[in-house]
């Protein structure tokens, strides 16, 4: 079992599917000649070459229908776009055919194709290539999406997103491509989408996070443990839709105090549907009212000022020690 980071676990998800399956194509900008930009397709073009990865050209709009219409036809594109904040040219593509095509077709036609893309801040990236707009296609009925924290869920859920039958959308968090290892296993391994996982078990409070934020999150808990004697429930959301709402609602009955992190902005944020889903479902069990730590509603900043924007520990400890005294 070898230590990866999380942009080799990707890639050896990506190299096992192809290895397995003819049918899985990689295409995007630069995916090819240059291995992507974060060098996670690095090494596909030379063992499969170019029909299997290509190379397409600066156009969103054209890449993301392209792929839908391979997977049409029975192919299983696996489509980059360099970062999220250029994914919006294609977002059409997505909500209006990928996401519609089943329904349309009564069945007859499905879409299994996996969309993925970096997003997220703290990699001193410019404008457009440090946003957190995973709520855009959270929204879209007929999308899966999900978003990995470690290594080795990152492969899994890549896995299970190349072999579903309709359109899947996987966004990594750049800033932890490279900032830790984590065993994962030789073998095959998926995740199911839409299932979540418990990081660290507690009883005193519930914190909810996913992507590169779950790593603030269980710092914070920990610290919780050393400075105040408070164990805390953290719970990876691992995916948006479809959202297992029942792991952090148990967890919230359970504690009956919740905090959720997360770096997109926070108006309209997930952190409102998470916290509607608690109020639905355990209302009656809170013992202090719901907070939630974010992104501001601003542009995410230029590198100088991008972590004052980011949640940061101290911050998720002020949330947490405050509902613990409310």
């Amino acid at each position: 079992m070898a230590e990866l980071n999380m942009a080799d676990a990707i890639k050896l998800a990506l190299t096992q599917e192809m290895e397995n399956d003819d049918g899985v194509i990689v295409l995007g900008e630069d995916v090819g000649v240059d291995g992507g930009v974060f060098r996670i397709t690095e090494g596909l073009l030379d063992r499969y070459g170019e029909r299997r990865v290509i190379d397409s050209p600066v156009a969103e709009t054209a890449l993301v229908g392209f792929s839908i219409g391979l997977a049409l036809y029975g192919l299983k594109p696996v489509c980059e776009m360099q970062f999220s904040g250029f994914s919006y040219q294609g977002f059409h593509q997505m909500e209006s055919h990928a996401a519609r095509l089943r329904w349309r077709s009564r069945g007859r036609y499905s879409i299994p194709m996996v969309l993925r893309m970096p997003y997220g801040a703290g990699v001193h990236a410019l404008e457009h290539h440090s946003e957190s707009k995973e709520v855009l296609y959270a929204h879209i009925p007929g999308l899966k999406m999900v978003i990995p924290s470690t290594p080795r869920n990152a492969r899994a859920l890549m896995v299970s997103a190349i072999r579903d039958p309709d359109p899947v959308v996987v966004f990594e968090p750049k800033a932890i491509y490279r900032a830790f290892r984590e065993e994962v296993p030789d073998d095959e391994e998926t995740l199911p989408l839409g299932q979540s996982r418990t990081a660290r078990e507690g009883g005193d409070l519930t914190m909810i996070s996913y992507g590169a934020m779950l790593q603030r999150t269980l710092q914070a808990a920990d610290q919780l443990a050393e400075e105040d004697g408070v164990e805390t429930e953290v719970i990876d959301l691992l995916s948006l839709s479809p959202l297992d709402h029942e792991r952090f609602a148990e967890s919230a009955r359970n504690t009956g105090r919740v905090v959720i992190v997360h770096e997109a902005h926070r108006s309209y944020g997930p952190a409102g549907e998470i916290m509607a889903r608690l109020i639905e479902e355990s209302f009656y069990y809170l013992e202090a009212p719901i907070r939630r730590v974010t992104g501001f509603d601003t542009i995410v900043p230029m590198f100088a000022r991008e972590q004052a924007y980011l949640p940061d520990v101290e911050r998720i400890l002020d949330a947490a020690r405050g509902v613990l005294n409310d």
